[in-house]
């Protein structure tokens, strides 16, 4: 039985005392402590009773993949608002009264909570210390479960309230004391390091459920983590936001990062041998893949929790509650920064599946019945497809009356992610990347090429900060959507920068637009190594086709039945669309200056191609007040904006300072404050224990 199919009849079973007002969890149980962890069976499922707990959509049912996902070069969520807001999080403007955070600091001590009482409670059992091997697989994977809450917590609001112990030895009015992150990493560090020997490899273990691999996986991550850097609090100005730092040993940190990666890599369970897109569309069938990418995946349950697919993938809208197709409603909301497609090098796949640029709806027809329809989106963002309901078998969809709770599972971690922080960690240590690394770094890469990429890893070689790079760069191009670009840019301290550019990019489109310049053209152009902001095509044009609609426009070729090929001026080819009974839009020439395409006839095929329609892009300037509109102007608020008289500032320490009409260096610009603040339930509760900095 699949892990998701069970998981709520743990929660009760885990359920056995009582826990302080902080932590506000409530769970009675009719199951005494030593019933429950005197038999393996029980044990088993109090364990998926912990799972449970991550799975709910505050936390990474939902939250994580999307609420706070924060804006960068690839990640992105569009705001018009020109003023302060409680809850703008993904534009680094908010406060302590945002219920979003509230919810999530909840959820997390709640898993953290429930992970300490089974570890303790397993501790304790006569069961334990015994040899059994299904035992210590157990208490391995409640610590990792652990392990992710607080790594994620650390990440997202620095230093946290930290303890291994469960609330019921804590006493009802115990405040849980914060802690220094640096003392949170290490402890992480070392409990798994203590208990990954003792774990299950992947070999044994299904991907729904915390393996060997996975543990020594995260004590890179959280290692790689520790090594970099982060923001740190000035607690002797209340208006400061920080200053960013990393630990004076960050290199040993970095070895323990390389030694647990190599430690995954060596064990040979995992490999890239699915295809890119076939890993994502593969989770959307529901199927479990073992000594893949995949590592570890969040196992939700089908119309239980998760909503991958329902937020991520194209928006599809329903009529009256249902749709027209099997699969139901799809909100669609998480997107990716428009400029992203742009930054990828030629013929990599991942772009044309991963950047989606259509949307479906209804309409009816001259008999009156309602069908699907198939639109492009020209936005200020794109849709992220990696995983939509859309891509799952009609003979497996949730059904057209149906929206959230798809229970199709989220990659927490994969083998693209170890083997790239092993490149990243051995550049870091020797000075030069050695050929292992180079060796991870192209196992990556060349998966989105057919046929390879040599001048890429020939460059990427050529010294550590050309390699440093190179794997950032691989970083963006892989995991778009899986909440992970905006924490690579704070660990290697390059956000700043970054968010500075991407600012760029839109306002400069939309000021181009109004009919007028920025005078930063040359910079970005400069900076993504591409000339597309003096070359955007406003007009492209498209026609929507099934996939047994073969068709050979200029720019545009059929690869036979497994493969379609969609060349867009760079010979880029894409796997079959995932989704074979609705239309997708074939695009013409979305990347440099378009004409109208000739229209080319298939006779052999007995199919004429169909009409091409068009749809003007990047109107985004108000040509009546010669500035952008307020979409650029706004979505990176608490870091840059602009205001209606074309002024364009930076936010330091809370106050504007206006932009110099050069781009600053990365060392002149503020820190950005992605911290987040402690909620303000959780201070009141403290009873002045937990005080916020960073400015808020």
């Amino acid at each position: 039985m699949r892990l998701k199919n069970i998981l709520y009849t743990g929660m009760a079973l885990l359920s056995l005392t009582a826990c302080n007002d902080f932590l506000d969890v409530d769970a009675p149980s009719s199951y005494t402590e030593e019933f429950v962890y005197g038999q393996k069976t029980e044990i088993n499922r109090a364990l998926n009773g912990v799972y449970a707990q991550a799975l709910v959509g505050d936390l990474y049912g939902n939250a994580y993949q999307s609420t706070f996902v924060l804006n960068s070069d690839v990640d992105m969520s569009i705001s018009s608002n020109s003023a302060h807001a409680h809850n703008t999080y993904r534009r680094f403007d908010c406060d302590d009264q945002g219920s979003d955070i509230n919810k999530y600091w909840t959820a997390s001590y709640n898993l953290i909570e429930y992970a300490n009482r089974f570890i303790r409670s397993l501790q304790n059992s006569p069961l334990y210390n015994t040899g059994d091997k299904e035992i210590m697989q157990w208490m391995g994977e409640a610590k990792c479960l652990r392990a992710m809450a607080y790594h994620d917590l650390v990440v997202m609001f620095g230093d946290v309230p930290f303890t291994f112990s469960p609330s019921s030895e804590l006493g009802s009015n115990f405040v849980i004391p914060v802690a220094d992150r640096q003392t949170i990493q290490d402890s992480l560090i070392n409990d798994l390091k203590g208990i990954a020997p003792y774990m299950s490899s992947g070999n044994s273990v299904t991907v729904e459920r915390c393996s060997k691999e996975f543990a020594q996986a995260m004590v890179a991550r959280i290692a790689l983590t520790a090594g970099g850097y982060s923001l740190r609090p000035d607690k002797s100005s209340p208006k400061s936001y920080g200053k960013m730092e990393r630990p004076s040993n960050y290199i040993e940190y970095y070895k323990v990062a390389r030694e647990y990666a190599d430690s995954v890599i060596t064990s040979g369970t995992h490999s890239l041998t699915l295809p890119y897109q076939d890993v994502f569309v593969k989770e959307c069938n529901y199927a479990l893949v073992n000594n893949d990418d995949v590592i570890f995946e969040l196992p939700f349950s089908k119309e239980g929790n998760g909503d991958t697919g329902y937020a991520q993938g194209p928006s599809y809208a329903s009529y009256e509650g249902k749709t027209v197709g099997a699969w139901g409603e799809c909100n669609g909301g998480v997107r990716l920064n428009a400029f992203y497609r742009f930054l990828f090098r030629d013929n990599d796949i991942r772009r044309e599946f991963v950047n989606g640029l259509w949307y479906y709806s209804y309409f009816t027809n001259a008999d009156g019945v309602l069908q699907d329809s198939v639109y492009i989106r020209n936005d200020y963002s794109v849709h992220c497809n990696k995983w939509s309901k859309l891509w799952t078998d009609e003979t497996l969809a949730l059904g057209n009356d149906k929206s959230g709770s798809t229970g199709i599972n989220y990659p927490y971690m994969r083998y693209a992610d170890v083997l790239l922080m092993y490149a990243e960690a051995d550049n870091e240590i020797n000075g030069m990347p050695s050929d292992k690394a180079i060796e991870c770094l192209s196992k990556v890469h060349n998966r989105a090429f057919l046929n390879g990429d040599a001048d890429f890893v020939s460059q990427a070689s050529a010294s550590k900060a050309a390699f440093h790079k190179a794997v950032l760069d691989e970083r963006k191009w892989e995991f778009a959507g899986e909440n992970s670009r905006w924490r690579d840019l704070v660990r290697t301290n390059t956000y700043a920068e970054e968010l500075v550019y991407s600012f760029l990019r839109y306002y400069s489109v939309g000021m181009q637009n109004a009919g007028s310049t920025t005078g930063f053209e040359d910079a970005i152009n400069e900076h993504d190594g591409k000339q597309y902001i003096d070359n955007l095509p406003e007009r492209i044009y498209y026609h929507a086709y099934k996939l047994d609609e073969p068709i050979t426009p200029l720019g545009l070729r059929v690869c036979g039945p497994q493969l379609y090929g969609n060349v867009l001026n760079s010979g880029a080819v894409v796997y079959t669309y995932p989704n074979q009974s609705l239309k997708s839009l074939r695009v013409y020439n979305a990347y440099k200056p378009s004409t109208m395409p000739v229209k080319s006839y298939i006779t052999n095929f007995g199919f004429q191609a169909a009409a091409w329609n068009y749809a003007d892009f990047y109107q985004w300037g108000d040509t009546d007040a010669g500035t952008p509109k307020d979409q650029c102007k706004y979505s990176f608020y608490g870091y840059i904006r602009s205001d209606d008289g074309g002024n364009i500032w930076l936010i330091k320490d809370g106050v504007q300072t206006l932009f110099p009409t050069t781009i600053p260096s990365a060392e002149e610009l503020p820190v950005v404050r992605y911290i987040l603040p402690y909620p303000n339930l959780a201070i009141q509760r403290s009873a002045g224990a937990y005080k916020n900095y960073y400015g808020y």
